[in-house]
This record gives C-alpha cells, sequence and structure tokens, in this order.
C-alpha cells in the first residue's frame, strides 16, 4: 500500500450530485488527510498496519500524532498513486489493483481506524472527487508499507 500523508489545518472532498456537488468528507482544523492506493499484493495485514501508522505518526504541531491530539483524518482512495509514467507520454496503471480488489482495502485502513478511536472521513470509491485542503507546513510525507 502506499499513501501520500498531509499535515492540514482542513480539508474536504466533493462529488458531483445531480446538477450540483455533494461534500461527502469533511475534516475542520489540524488533522491527516491520507491518499491511499492500493497495488495487487496488498491484504488486510497491510491495512491494519498502514492504519497503525497513520494513527502514530508524528507530524502534526510539536510533534504529535493523530493518536496524541485526537485529531481527524480524511482518507482518500487514489489508483493514481501507483501510475508510473517513466515511458512515453502516458502512465501505466498496472501495478494499480483493480477496484474490487482495492475498495476493500481501503475500507479496511478506514475500519481499522476507526477501531483505534480515529474520527475518519473519507472519500467516495471510484467517484470523481474534488479535493481541497490547506496543507500546514507544507509538511507532506509518502508512506509505502
Amino acid at each position: 500500500m502506499r499513501a501520500v500523508v498531509q499535515r492540514v489545518d482542513g480539508a474536504s472532498v466533493v462529488v458531483a450530485a445531480g446538477s450540483g456537488t455533494e461534500t461527502v468528507g469533511e475534516i475542520i482544523g489540524e488533522g491527516l488527510c491520507v491518499l491511499v492506493g492500493v497495488t495487487h499484493e496488498d491484504t488486510p495485514e497491510k491495512a491494519a498496519q498502514l492504519a497503525r501508522k497513520l494513527w502514530s505518526l508524528r507530524i502534526l504541531a510539536d510533534e504529535r500524532s493523530c493518536s496524541d491530539a485526537n485529531a481527524p483524518l480524511l482518507v482518500i482512495s487514489q489508483f493514481t498513486l501507483y501510475g508510473d509514467a517513466r515511458k512515453g507520454r502516458r502512465p501505466t496503471w498496472n501495478a494499480a489493483a483493480p477496484g474490487p480488489v482495492a475498495q476493500p482495502l481501503v475500507d479496511e485502513v478506514v475500519a481499522q481506524l476507526r477501531k483505534l478511536g480515529a474520527r475518519v472521513e473519507t472519500g467516495r470509491f471510484g467517484a470523481d472527487m474534488r479535493v481541497s485542503l490547506t496543507n500546514q507546513g507544507p509538511f507532506t510525507v509518502l508512506l509505502d508499507i
């Protein structure tokens, strides 16, 4: 699993709904916005490991973690994290797991975070999403589990 983790002062994700948009996930104040990519070899155990890492990662103000600060997380699935653009002009997505494999694993990350006590908001799997955030710092970390 791969995650792009951003320390934020707030973040939201909206999707198209009818003639307008719908906010499907939002965190207000200090927290983490996490983009999660899944590859073919990923397992529920890796999802649990990622959740534990996200909950305890000390990247908030004063070197606190979400567990220390009771800070929320916005978790959004993003298959493009496994895009490969080394050859040609178009990325390939061969390393990204297909939706039926990826969705349950992203859901497992969210479930494990909640089991640890985290407040978690999410995007909508497979939707055309618009993500807005205020990156504090800026502070961004790439995690590979």
